[in-house]
């Protein structure tokens, strides 16, 4: 069978790599090579970035209505819709994420973008006119939000089409132009996007570059002519783009890792808590920034809690992600597997022990992957590895405190600020733990709670910047004041007097 082979999209369709120079694609669950993807250079982003220029500059696109942007992405939703089933097929065999998950959480989500966005955009005020105000004399004023221009959006492996839409639907919206850099590890989905919207969209809008971070993504974060980069990955690269885009004051948005802590008060629903928990941290097997994998539990009802969890965890399935019966499917590699497995052991060493898994899984037909059962680790501490560090793996820690705020101090204490949450019957007490949480979202009985309509993004090393909502659109435009003086007697002027003290 022939591998297909995925190239750049630029000005409206496809393009070769200038070096000629292809990597190669796996499937995650078998180790299979599934696709060859172009290895892009800085001459192929200066291609796609010259044509990102030319339609960014037209009148046509920049200064499109709201009302005619929002039919466009109800467009761009429907198309998506109607190619569903083959999105789902090759996102799972890229990423291992379960068609599942992917049928019942990224695609509805990525469409709910489209949808939540258009009505933003429909009534969304790019031209804001103030009161008068007649000191020191009368003028008009007016506040403009416009397009930046060229945008770049670096997007992560682990939820490849709903990272996408998050950075593209408002940067359209907000009348760029973009040229995105999908992973090299899971660049289907990306691709096929670019291929069934080229109709909908004007040659140079939606451009695509694919290779390496290294090379393509640091040099977007350089490159002179792109005004803004949006980036989700890890803490490390984010800091390394942040340097680099700092040469030309591009604006930046990062989303980027997490170490998300929940608090469980002894008032707590348990078995509410084990579903919630699991689902917190097991979800992609665990490869999720915003995933909850610290759980902070009262003394009182840790060995209840613990015996639930257990219990849970077993129940979920371990498999073959394109089985729709997959709970928890492969880790993204091999290699970051191992990974994964050593910090359990380290764990175990510093003094945790093992509530549940912690071993790999055979898989039949998926002899070339690497899954690792649902893991639940007790007797932990944030001086521990495993509690410190972003695992990126279907591993939970679970440590104890003795009141409200020696919790809320175990929460905070992390480099990372993206999720954190409480579990508990009650309401106000924990509206006001959410306030003194340090984190970007704040789930309250829920985990994953992500609302397209409100702002997603992190405190510390978390990244900073907001996207989805309101706050998404607005991340992708500037803001300019224009002010109109109505007076043009200069004698009249009242400020003009405290230079031109002479009067003609």
């Amino acid at each position: 069978m022939q591998i297909p082979r995925i190239e750049h999209f630029i000005a409206g369709g496809a393009l070769a790599p200038a070096g000629g120079q292809y990597l190669e694609v796996h499937n995650p669950a078998t180790g299979e090579v599934i696709a060859e993807v172009a290895a892009g250079s800085a001459a192929d982003l200066d291609r796609a970035v010259a044509a990102a220029q030319a339609a960014a500059a037209d009148p046509a696109w920049r200064d499109m209505p709201g009302e005619q942007r929002a039919t466009l992405l109800h467009a761009l939703a429907q198309r998506l819709y109607a190619h569903a089933e083959e999105l789902v097929y090759l996102e799972s065999i890229s990423s291992g994420g379960t068609v599942s998950r992917i049928a019942g959480l990224d695609l509805p989500a990525a469409l709910d973008i489209c949808w939540t966005m258009a009505g933003i955009v429909k009534d969304y005020p790019f031209v804001e006119n103030l009161p008068a105000r007649p000191l020191p004399e009368l003028t008009h004023g007016q506040v403009v939000k416009e397009p930046i221009g060229v945008c770049g959006l670096i997007t992560a492996w682990n939820f490849p089409l709903l990272l996408l839409l998050a950075k593209t639907i408002p940067a359209l919206a907000a009348g760029n132009a973009v040229v995105v850099k999908p992973s090299e590890l899971t660049p289907q989905t990306t691709a096929r996007f670019a291929e069934i919207t080229a109709d909908l969209l004007p040659p140079g809008v939606f451009n695509v570059v694919h290779g390496h971070g290294h090379e393509v993504g640091a040099a977007m974060s350089r490159h002179p002519d792109i005004g803004k980069i949006s980036f989700t990955g890890s803490s490390r690269v984010g800091k390394l783009i942040q340097v680099a885009a700092a040469e030309t004051c591009k604006r930046v948005t990062l989303e980027l890792g997490g170490k998300g802590a929940a608090i469980v008060r002894p008032d707590a629903d348990l078995n509410l808590v084990a579903y919630g928990a699991l689902f917190g941290v097991m979800l992609n097997a665990g490869q999720m920034c915003e995933s909850g994998t610290r759980l902070i539990v009262h003394k009182s009802i840790e060995q209840p809690l613990l015996a639930a969890l257990a219990e849970t965890a077993a129940r979920l399935a371990v498999g073959n992600p394109l089985d729709p019966a997959t709970s928890v499917g492969p880790l993204s590699s091999v290699a970051h597997g191992e990974k994964v497995l050593d910090y359990i052991r380290l764990a175990l060493d510093e003094g945790a022990h093992l509530v549940c898994g912690g071993e790999r899984v055979q898989v039949p037909g998926c002899e070339g992957g690497l899954f690792i059962a649902p893991t639940v680790l007790a007797g932990t501490n944030n001086r521990m590895k495993a509690a410190r560090e972003e695992i990126f793996g279907p591993v939970l820690v679970v440590m104890t405190y003795e009141d409200d705020e020696e919790a809320i101090a175990l929460a905070n204490d992390s480099p990372y600020g993206l999720s954190a949450g409480v579990w508990t019957a009650d309401l106000v007490v924990a509206q006001r733990m959410s306030r003194r949480l340090q984190a970007g979202s704040v789930w309250i009985n829920d985990w994953h709670a992500i609302r397209t309509d409100a702002p997603f993004g992190g405190y510390k090393e978390s990244g900073y910047g907001r996207e989805f909502g309101i706050a998404g659109l607005e991340s992708f435009l500037e803001t300019k004041t224009v002010i109109t003086a109505f007076q043009r007697d200069p004698h009249a002027k009242p400020l003009y007097g405290l230079l031109h003290t002479q009067r003609a």
